[in-house]
């Protein structure tokens, strides 16, 4: 269930890592927090959290160093950013570092709540009609995603929770048009706006795509958004 969901809260503030964690705890959730990343490593041996919401700006490492060296990991864990620098290059950074969400501070509880609640839908159940069955075949490369897993052959070819996120919204609707805000809605990524989701679209072509300048599976629509076209 979701709202019974493991979050993991790193937050260096200690009054404000006490208070969300009471009040997403009043939610239903199960909270674990940590003060940093060192004791959010620390926790990640142990626990398999749902998802974690951490701080960017900490004492020592980083929340995007910490989410970056996630991801380097393998660990497709869902990240919800908190920082109060909310320019479009801190979300850019951010996103690019492989977080799913990022919120700005001051912020509503509330918000967060639901910004969860979102991440934890973003791998929805297929849709009916052009759905497709199983697995989506790009070229050498196998996409699954009820699994959000990407395969050449044998080896699992790492995926960023963004990506991972993007390309299942995609293989559900192969070769239909979806506009940003179909992507947004579709993957849970938050307000991620227009340039966020451009970006991930290019790290994702660098995966799938022999050639990310001539992309052969991932179509710009000019205009309207992206495409994805399976094929071998």
């Amino acid at each position: 269930m979701i709202d019974d969901a493991h979050i993991l809260l790193v937050e260096d503030d200690v009054r404000l890592r006490e208070r969300l964690a009471r009040y997403l705890s009043e939610q239903g959730f199960r909270v674990t927090a940590a003060e940093d990343a060192g004791e959010a490593r620390a926790q990640l041996r142990f626990l398999a959290p749902d998802l974690m919401v951490m701080d960017v700006m900490m004492p020592g490492e980083t929340g995007l160093s910490l989410v970056e060296a996630l991801r380097q990991d393998g660990n497709r864990v869902p990240v919800l950013l908190l920082t109060a620098r909310g320019a479009p290059e801190d979300r850019i950074a951010g996103f690019e570092a492989g977080a799913d969400d990022y919120l700005g501070k001051p912020f509503e509880p509330m918000e967060l709540v639901l910004r969860i609640r979102a991440l934890l839908r973003r791998a929805p159940p297929p849709a009916s009609g052009d759905a497709p069955s199983g697995p989506v075949r790009l070229g050498a490369l196998e996409f699954d995603p009820d699994r959000g897993e990407l395969r050449d052959g044998d080896v699992i070819i790492r995926l960023t929770g963004g990506e991972a996120a993007l390309l299942t919204a995609l293989a559900r609707s192969p070769n239909k048009v979806l506009s940003r805000d179909d992507i947004v809605h579709a993957s849970g990524m938050g307000e991620a706006g227009e340039r966020a989701i451009d970006v991930q679209v290019t790290r994702l072509r660098r995966k799938i795509e022999s050639d990310a300048r001539e992309p052969r599976f991932l179509h710009t629509v000019r205009g309207r958004g992206y495409v994805l076209k399976p094929g071998m």
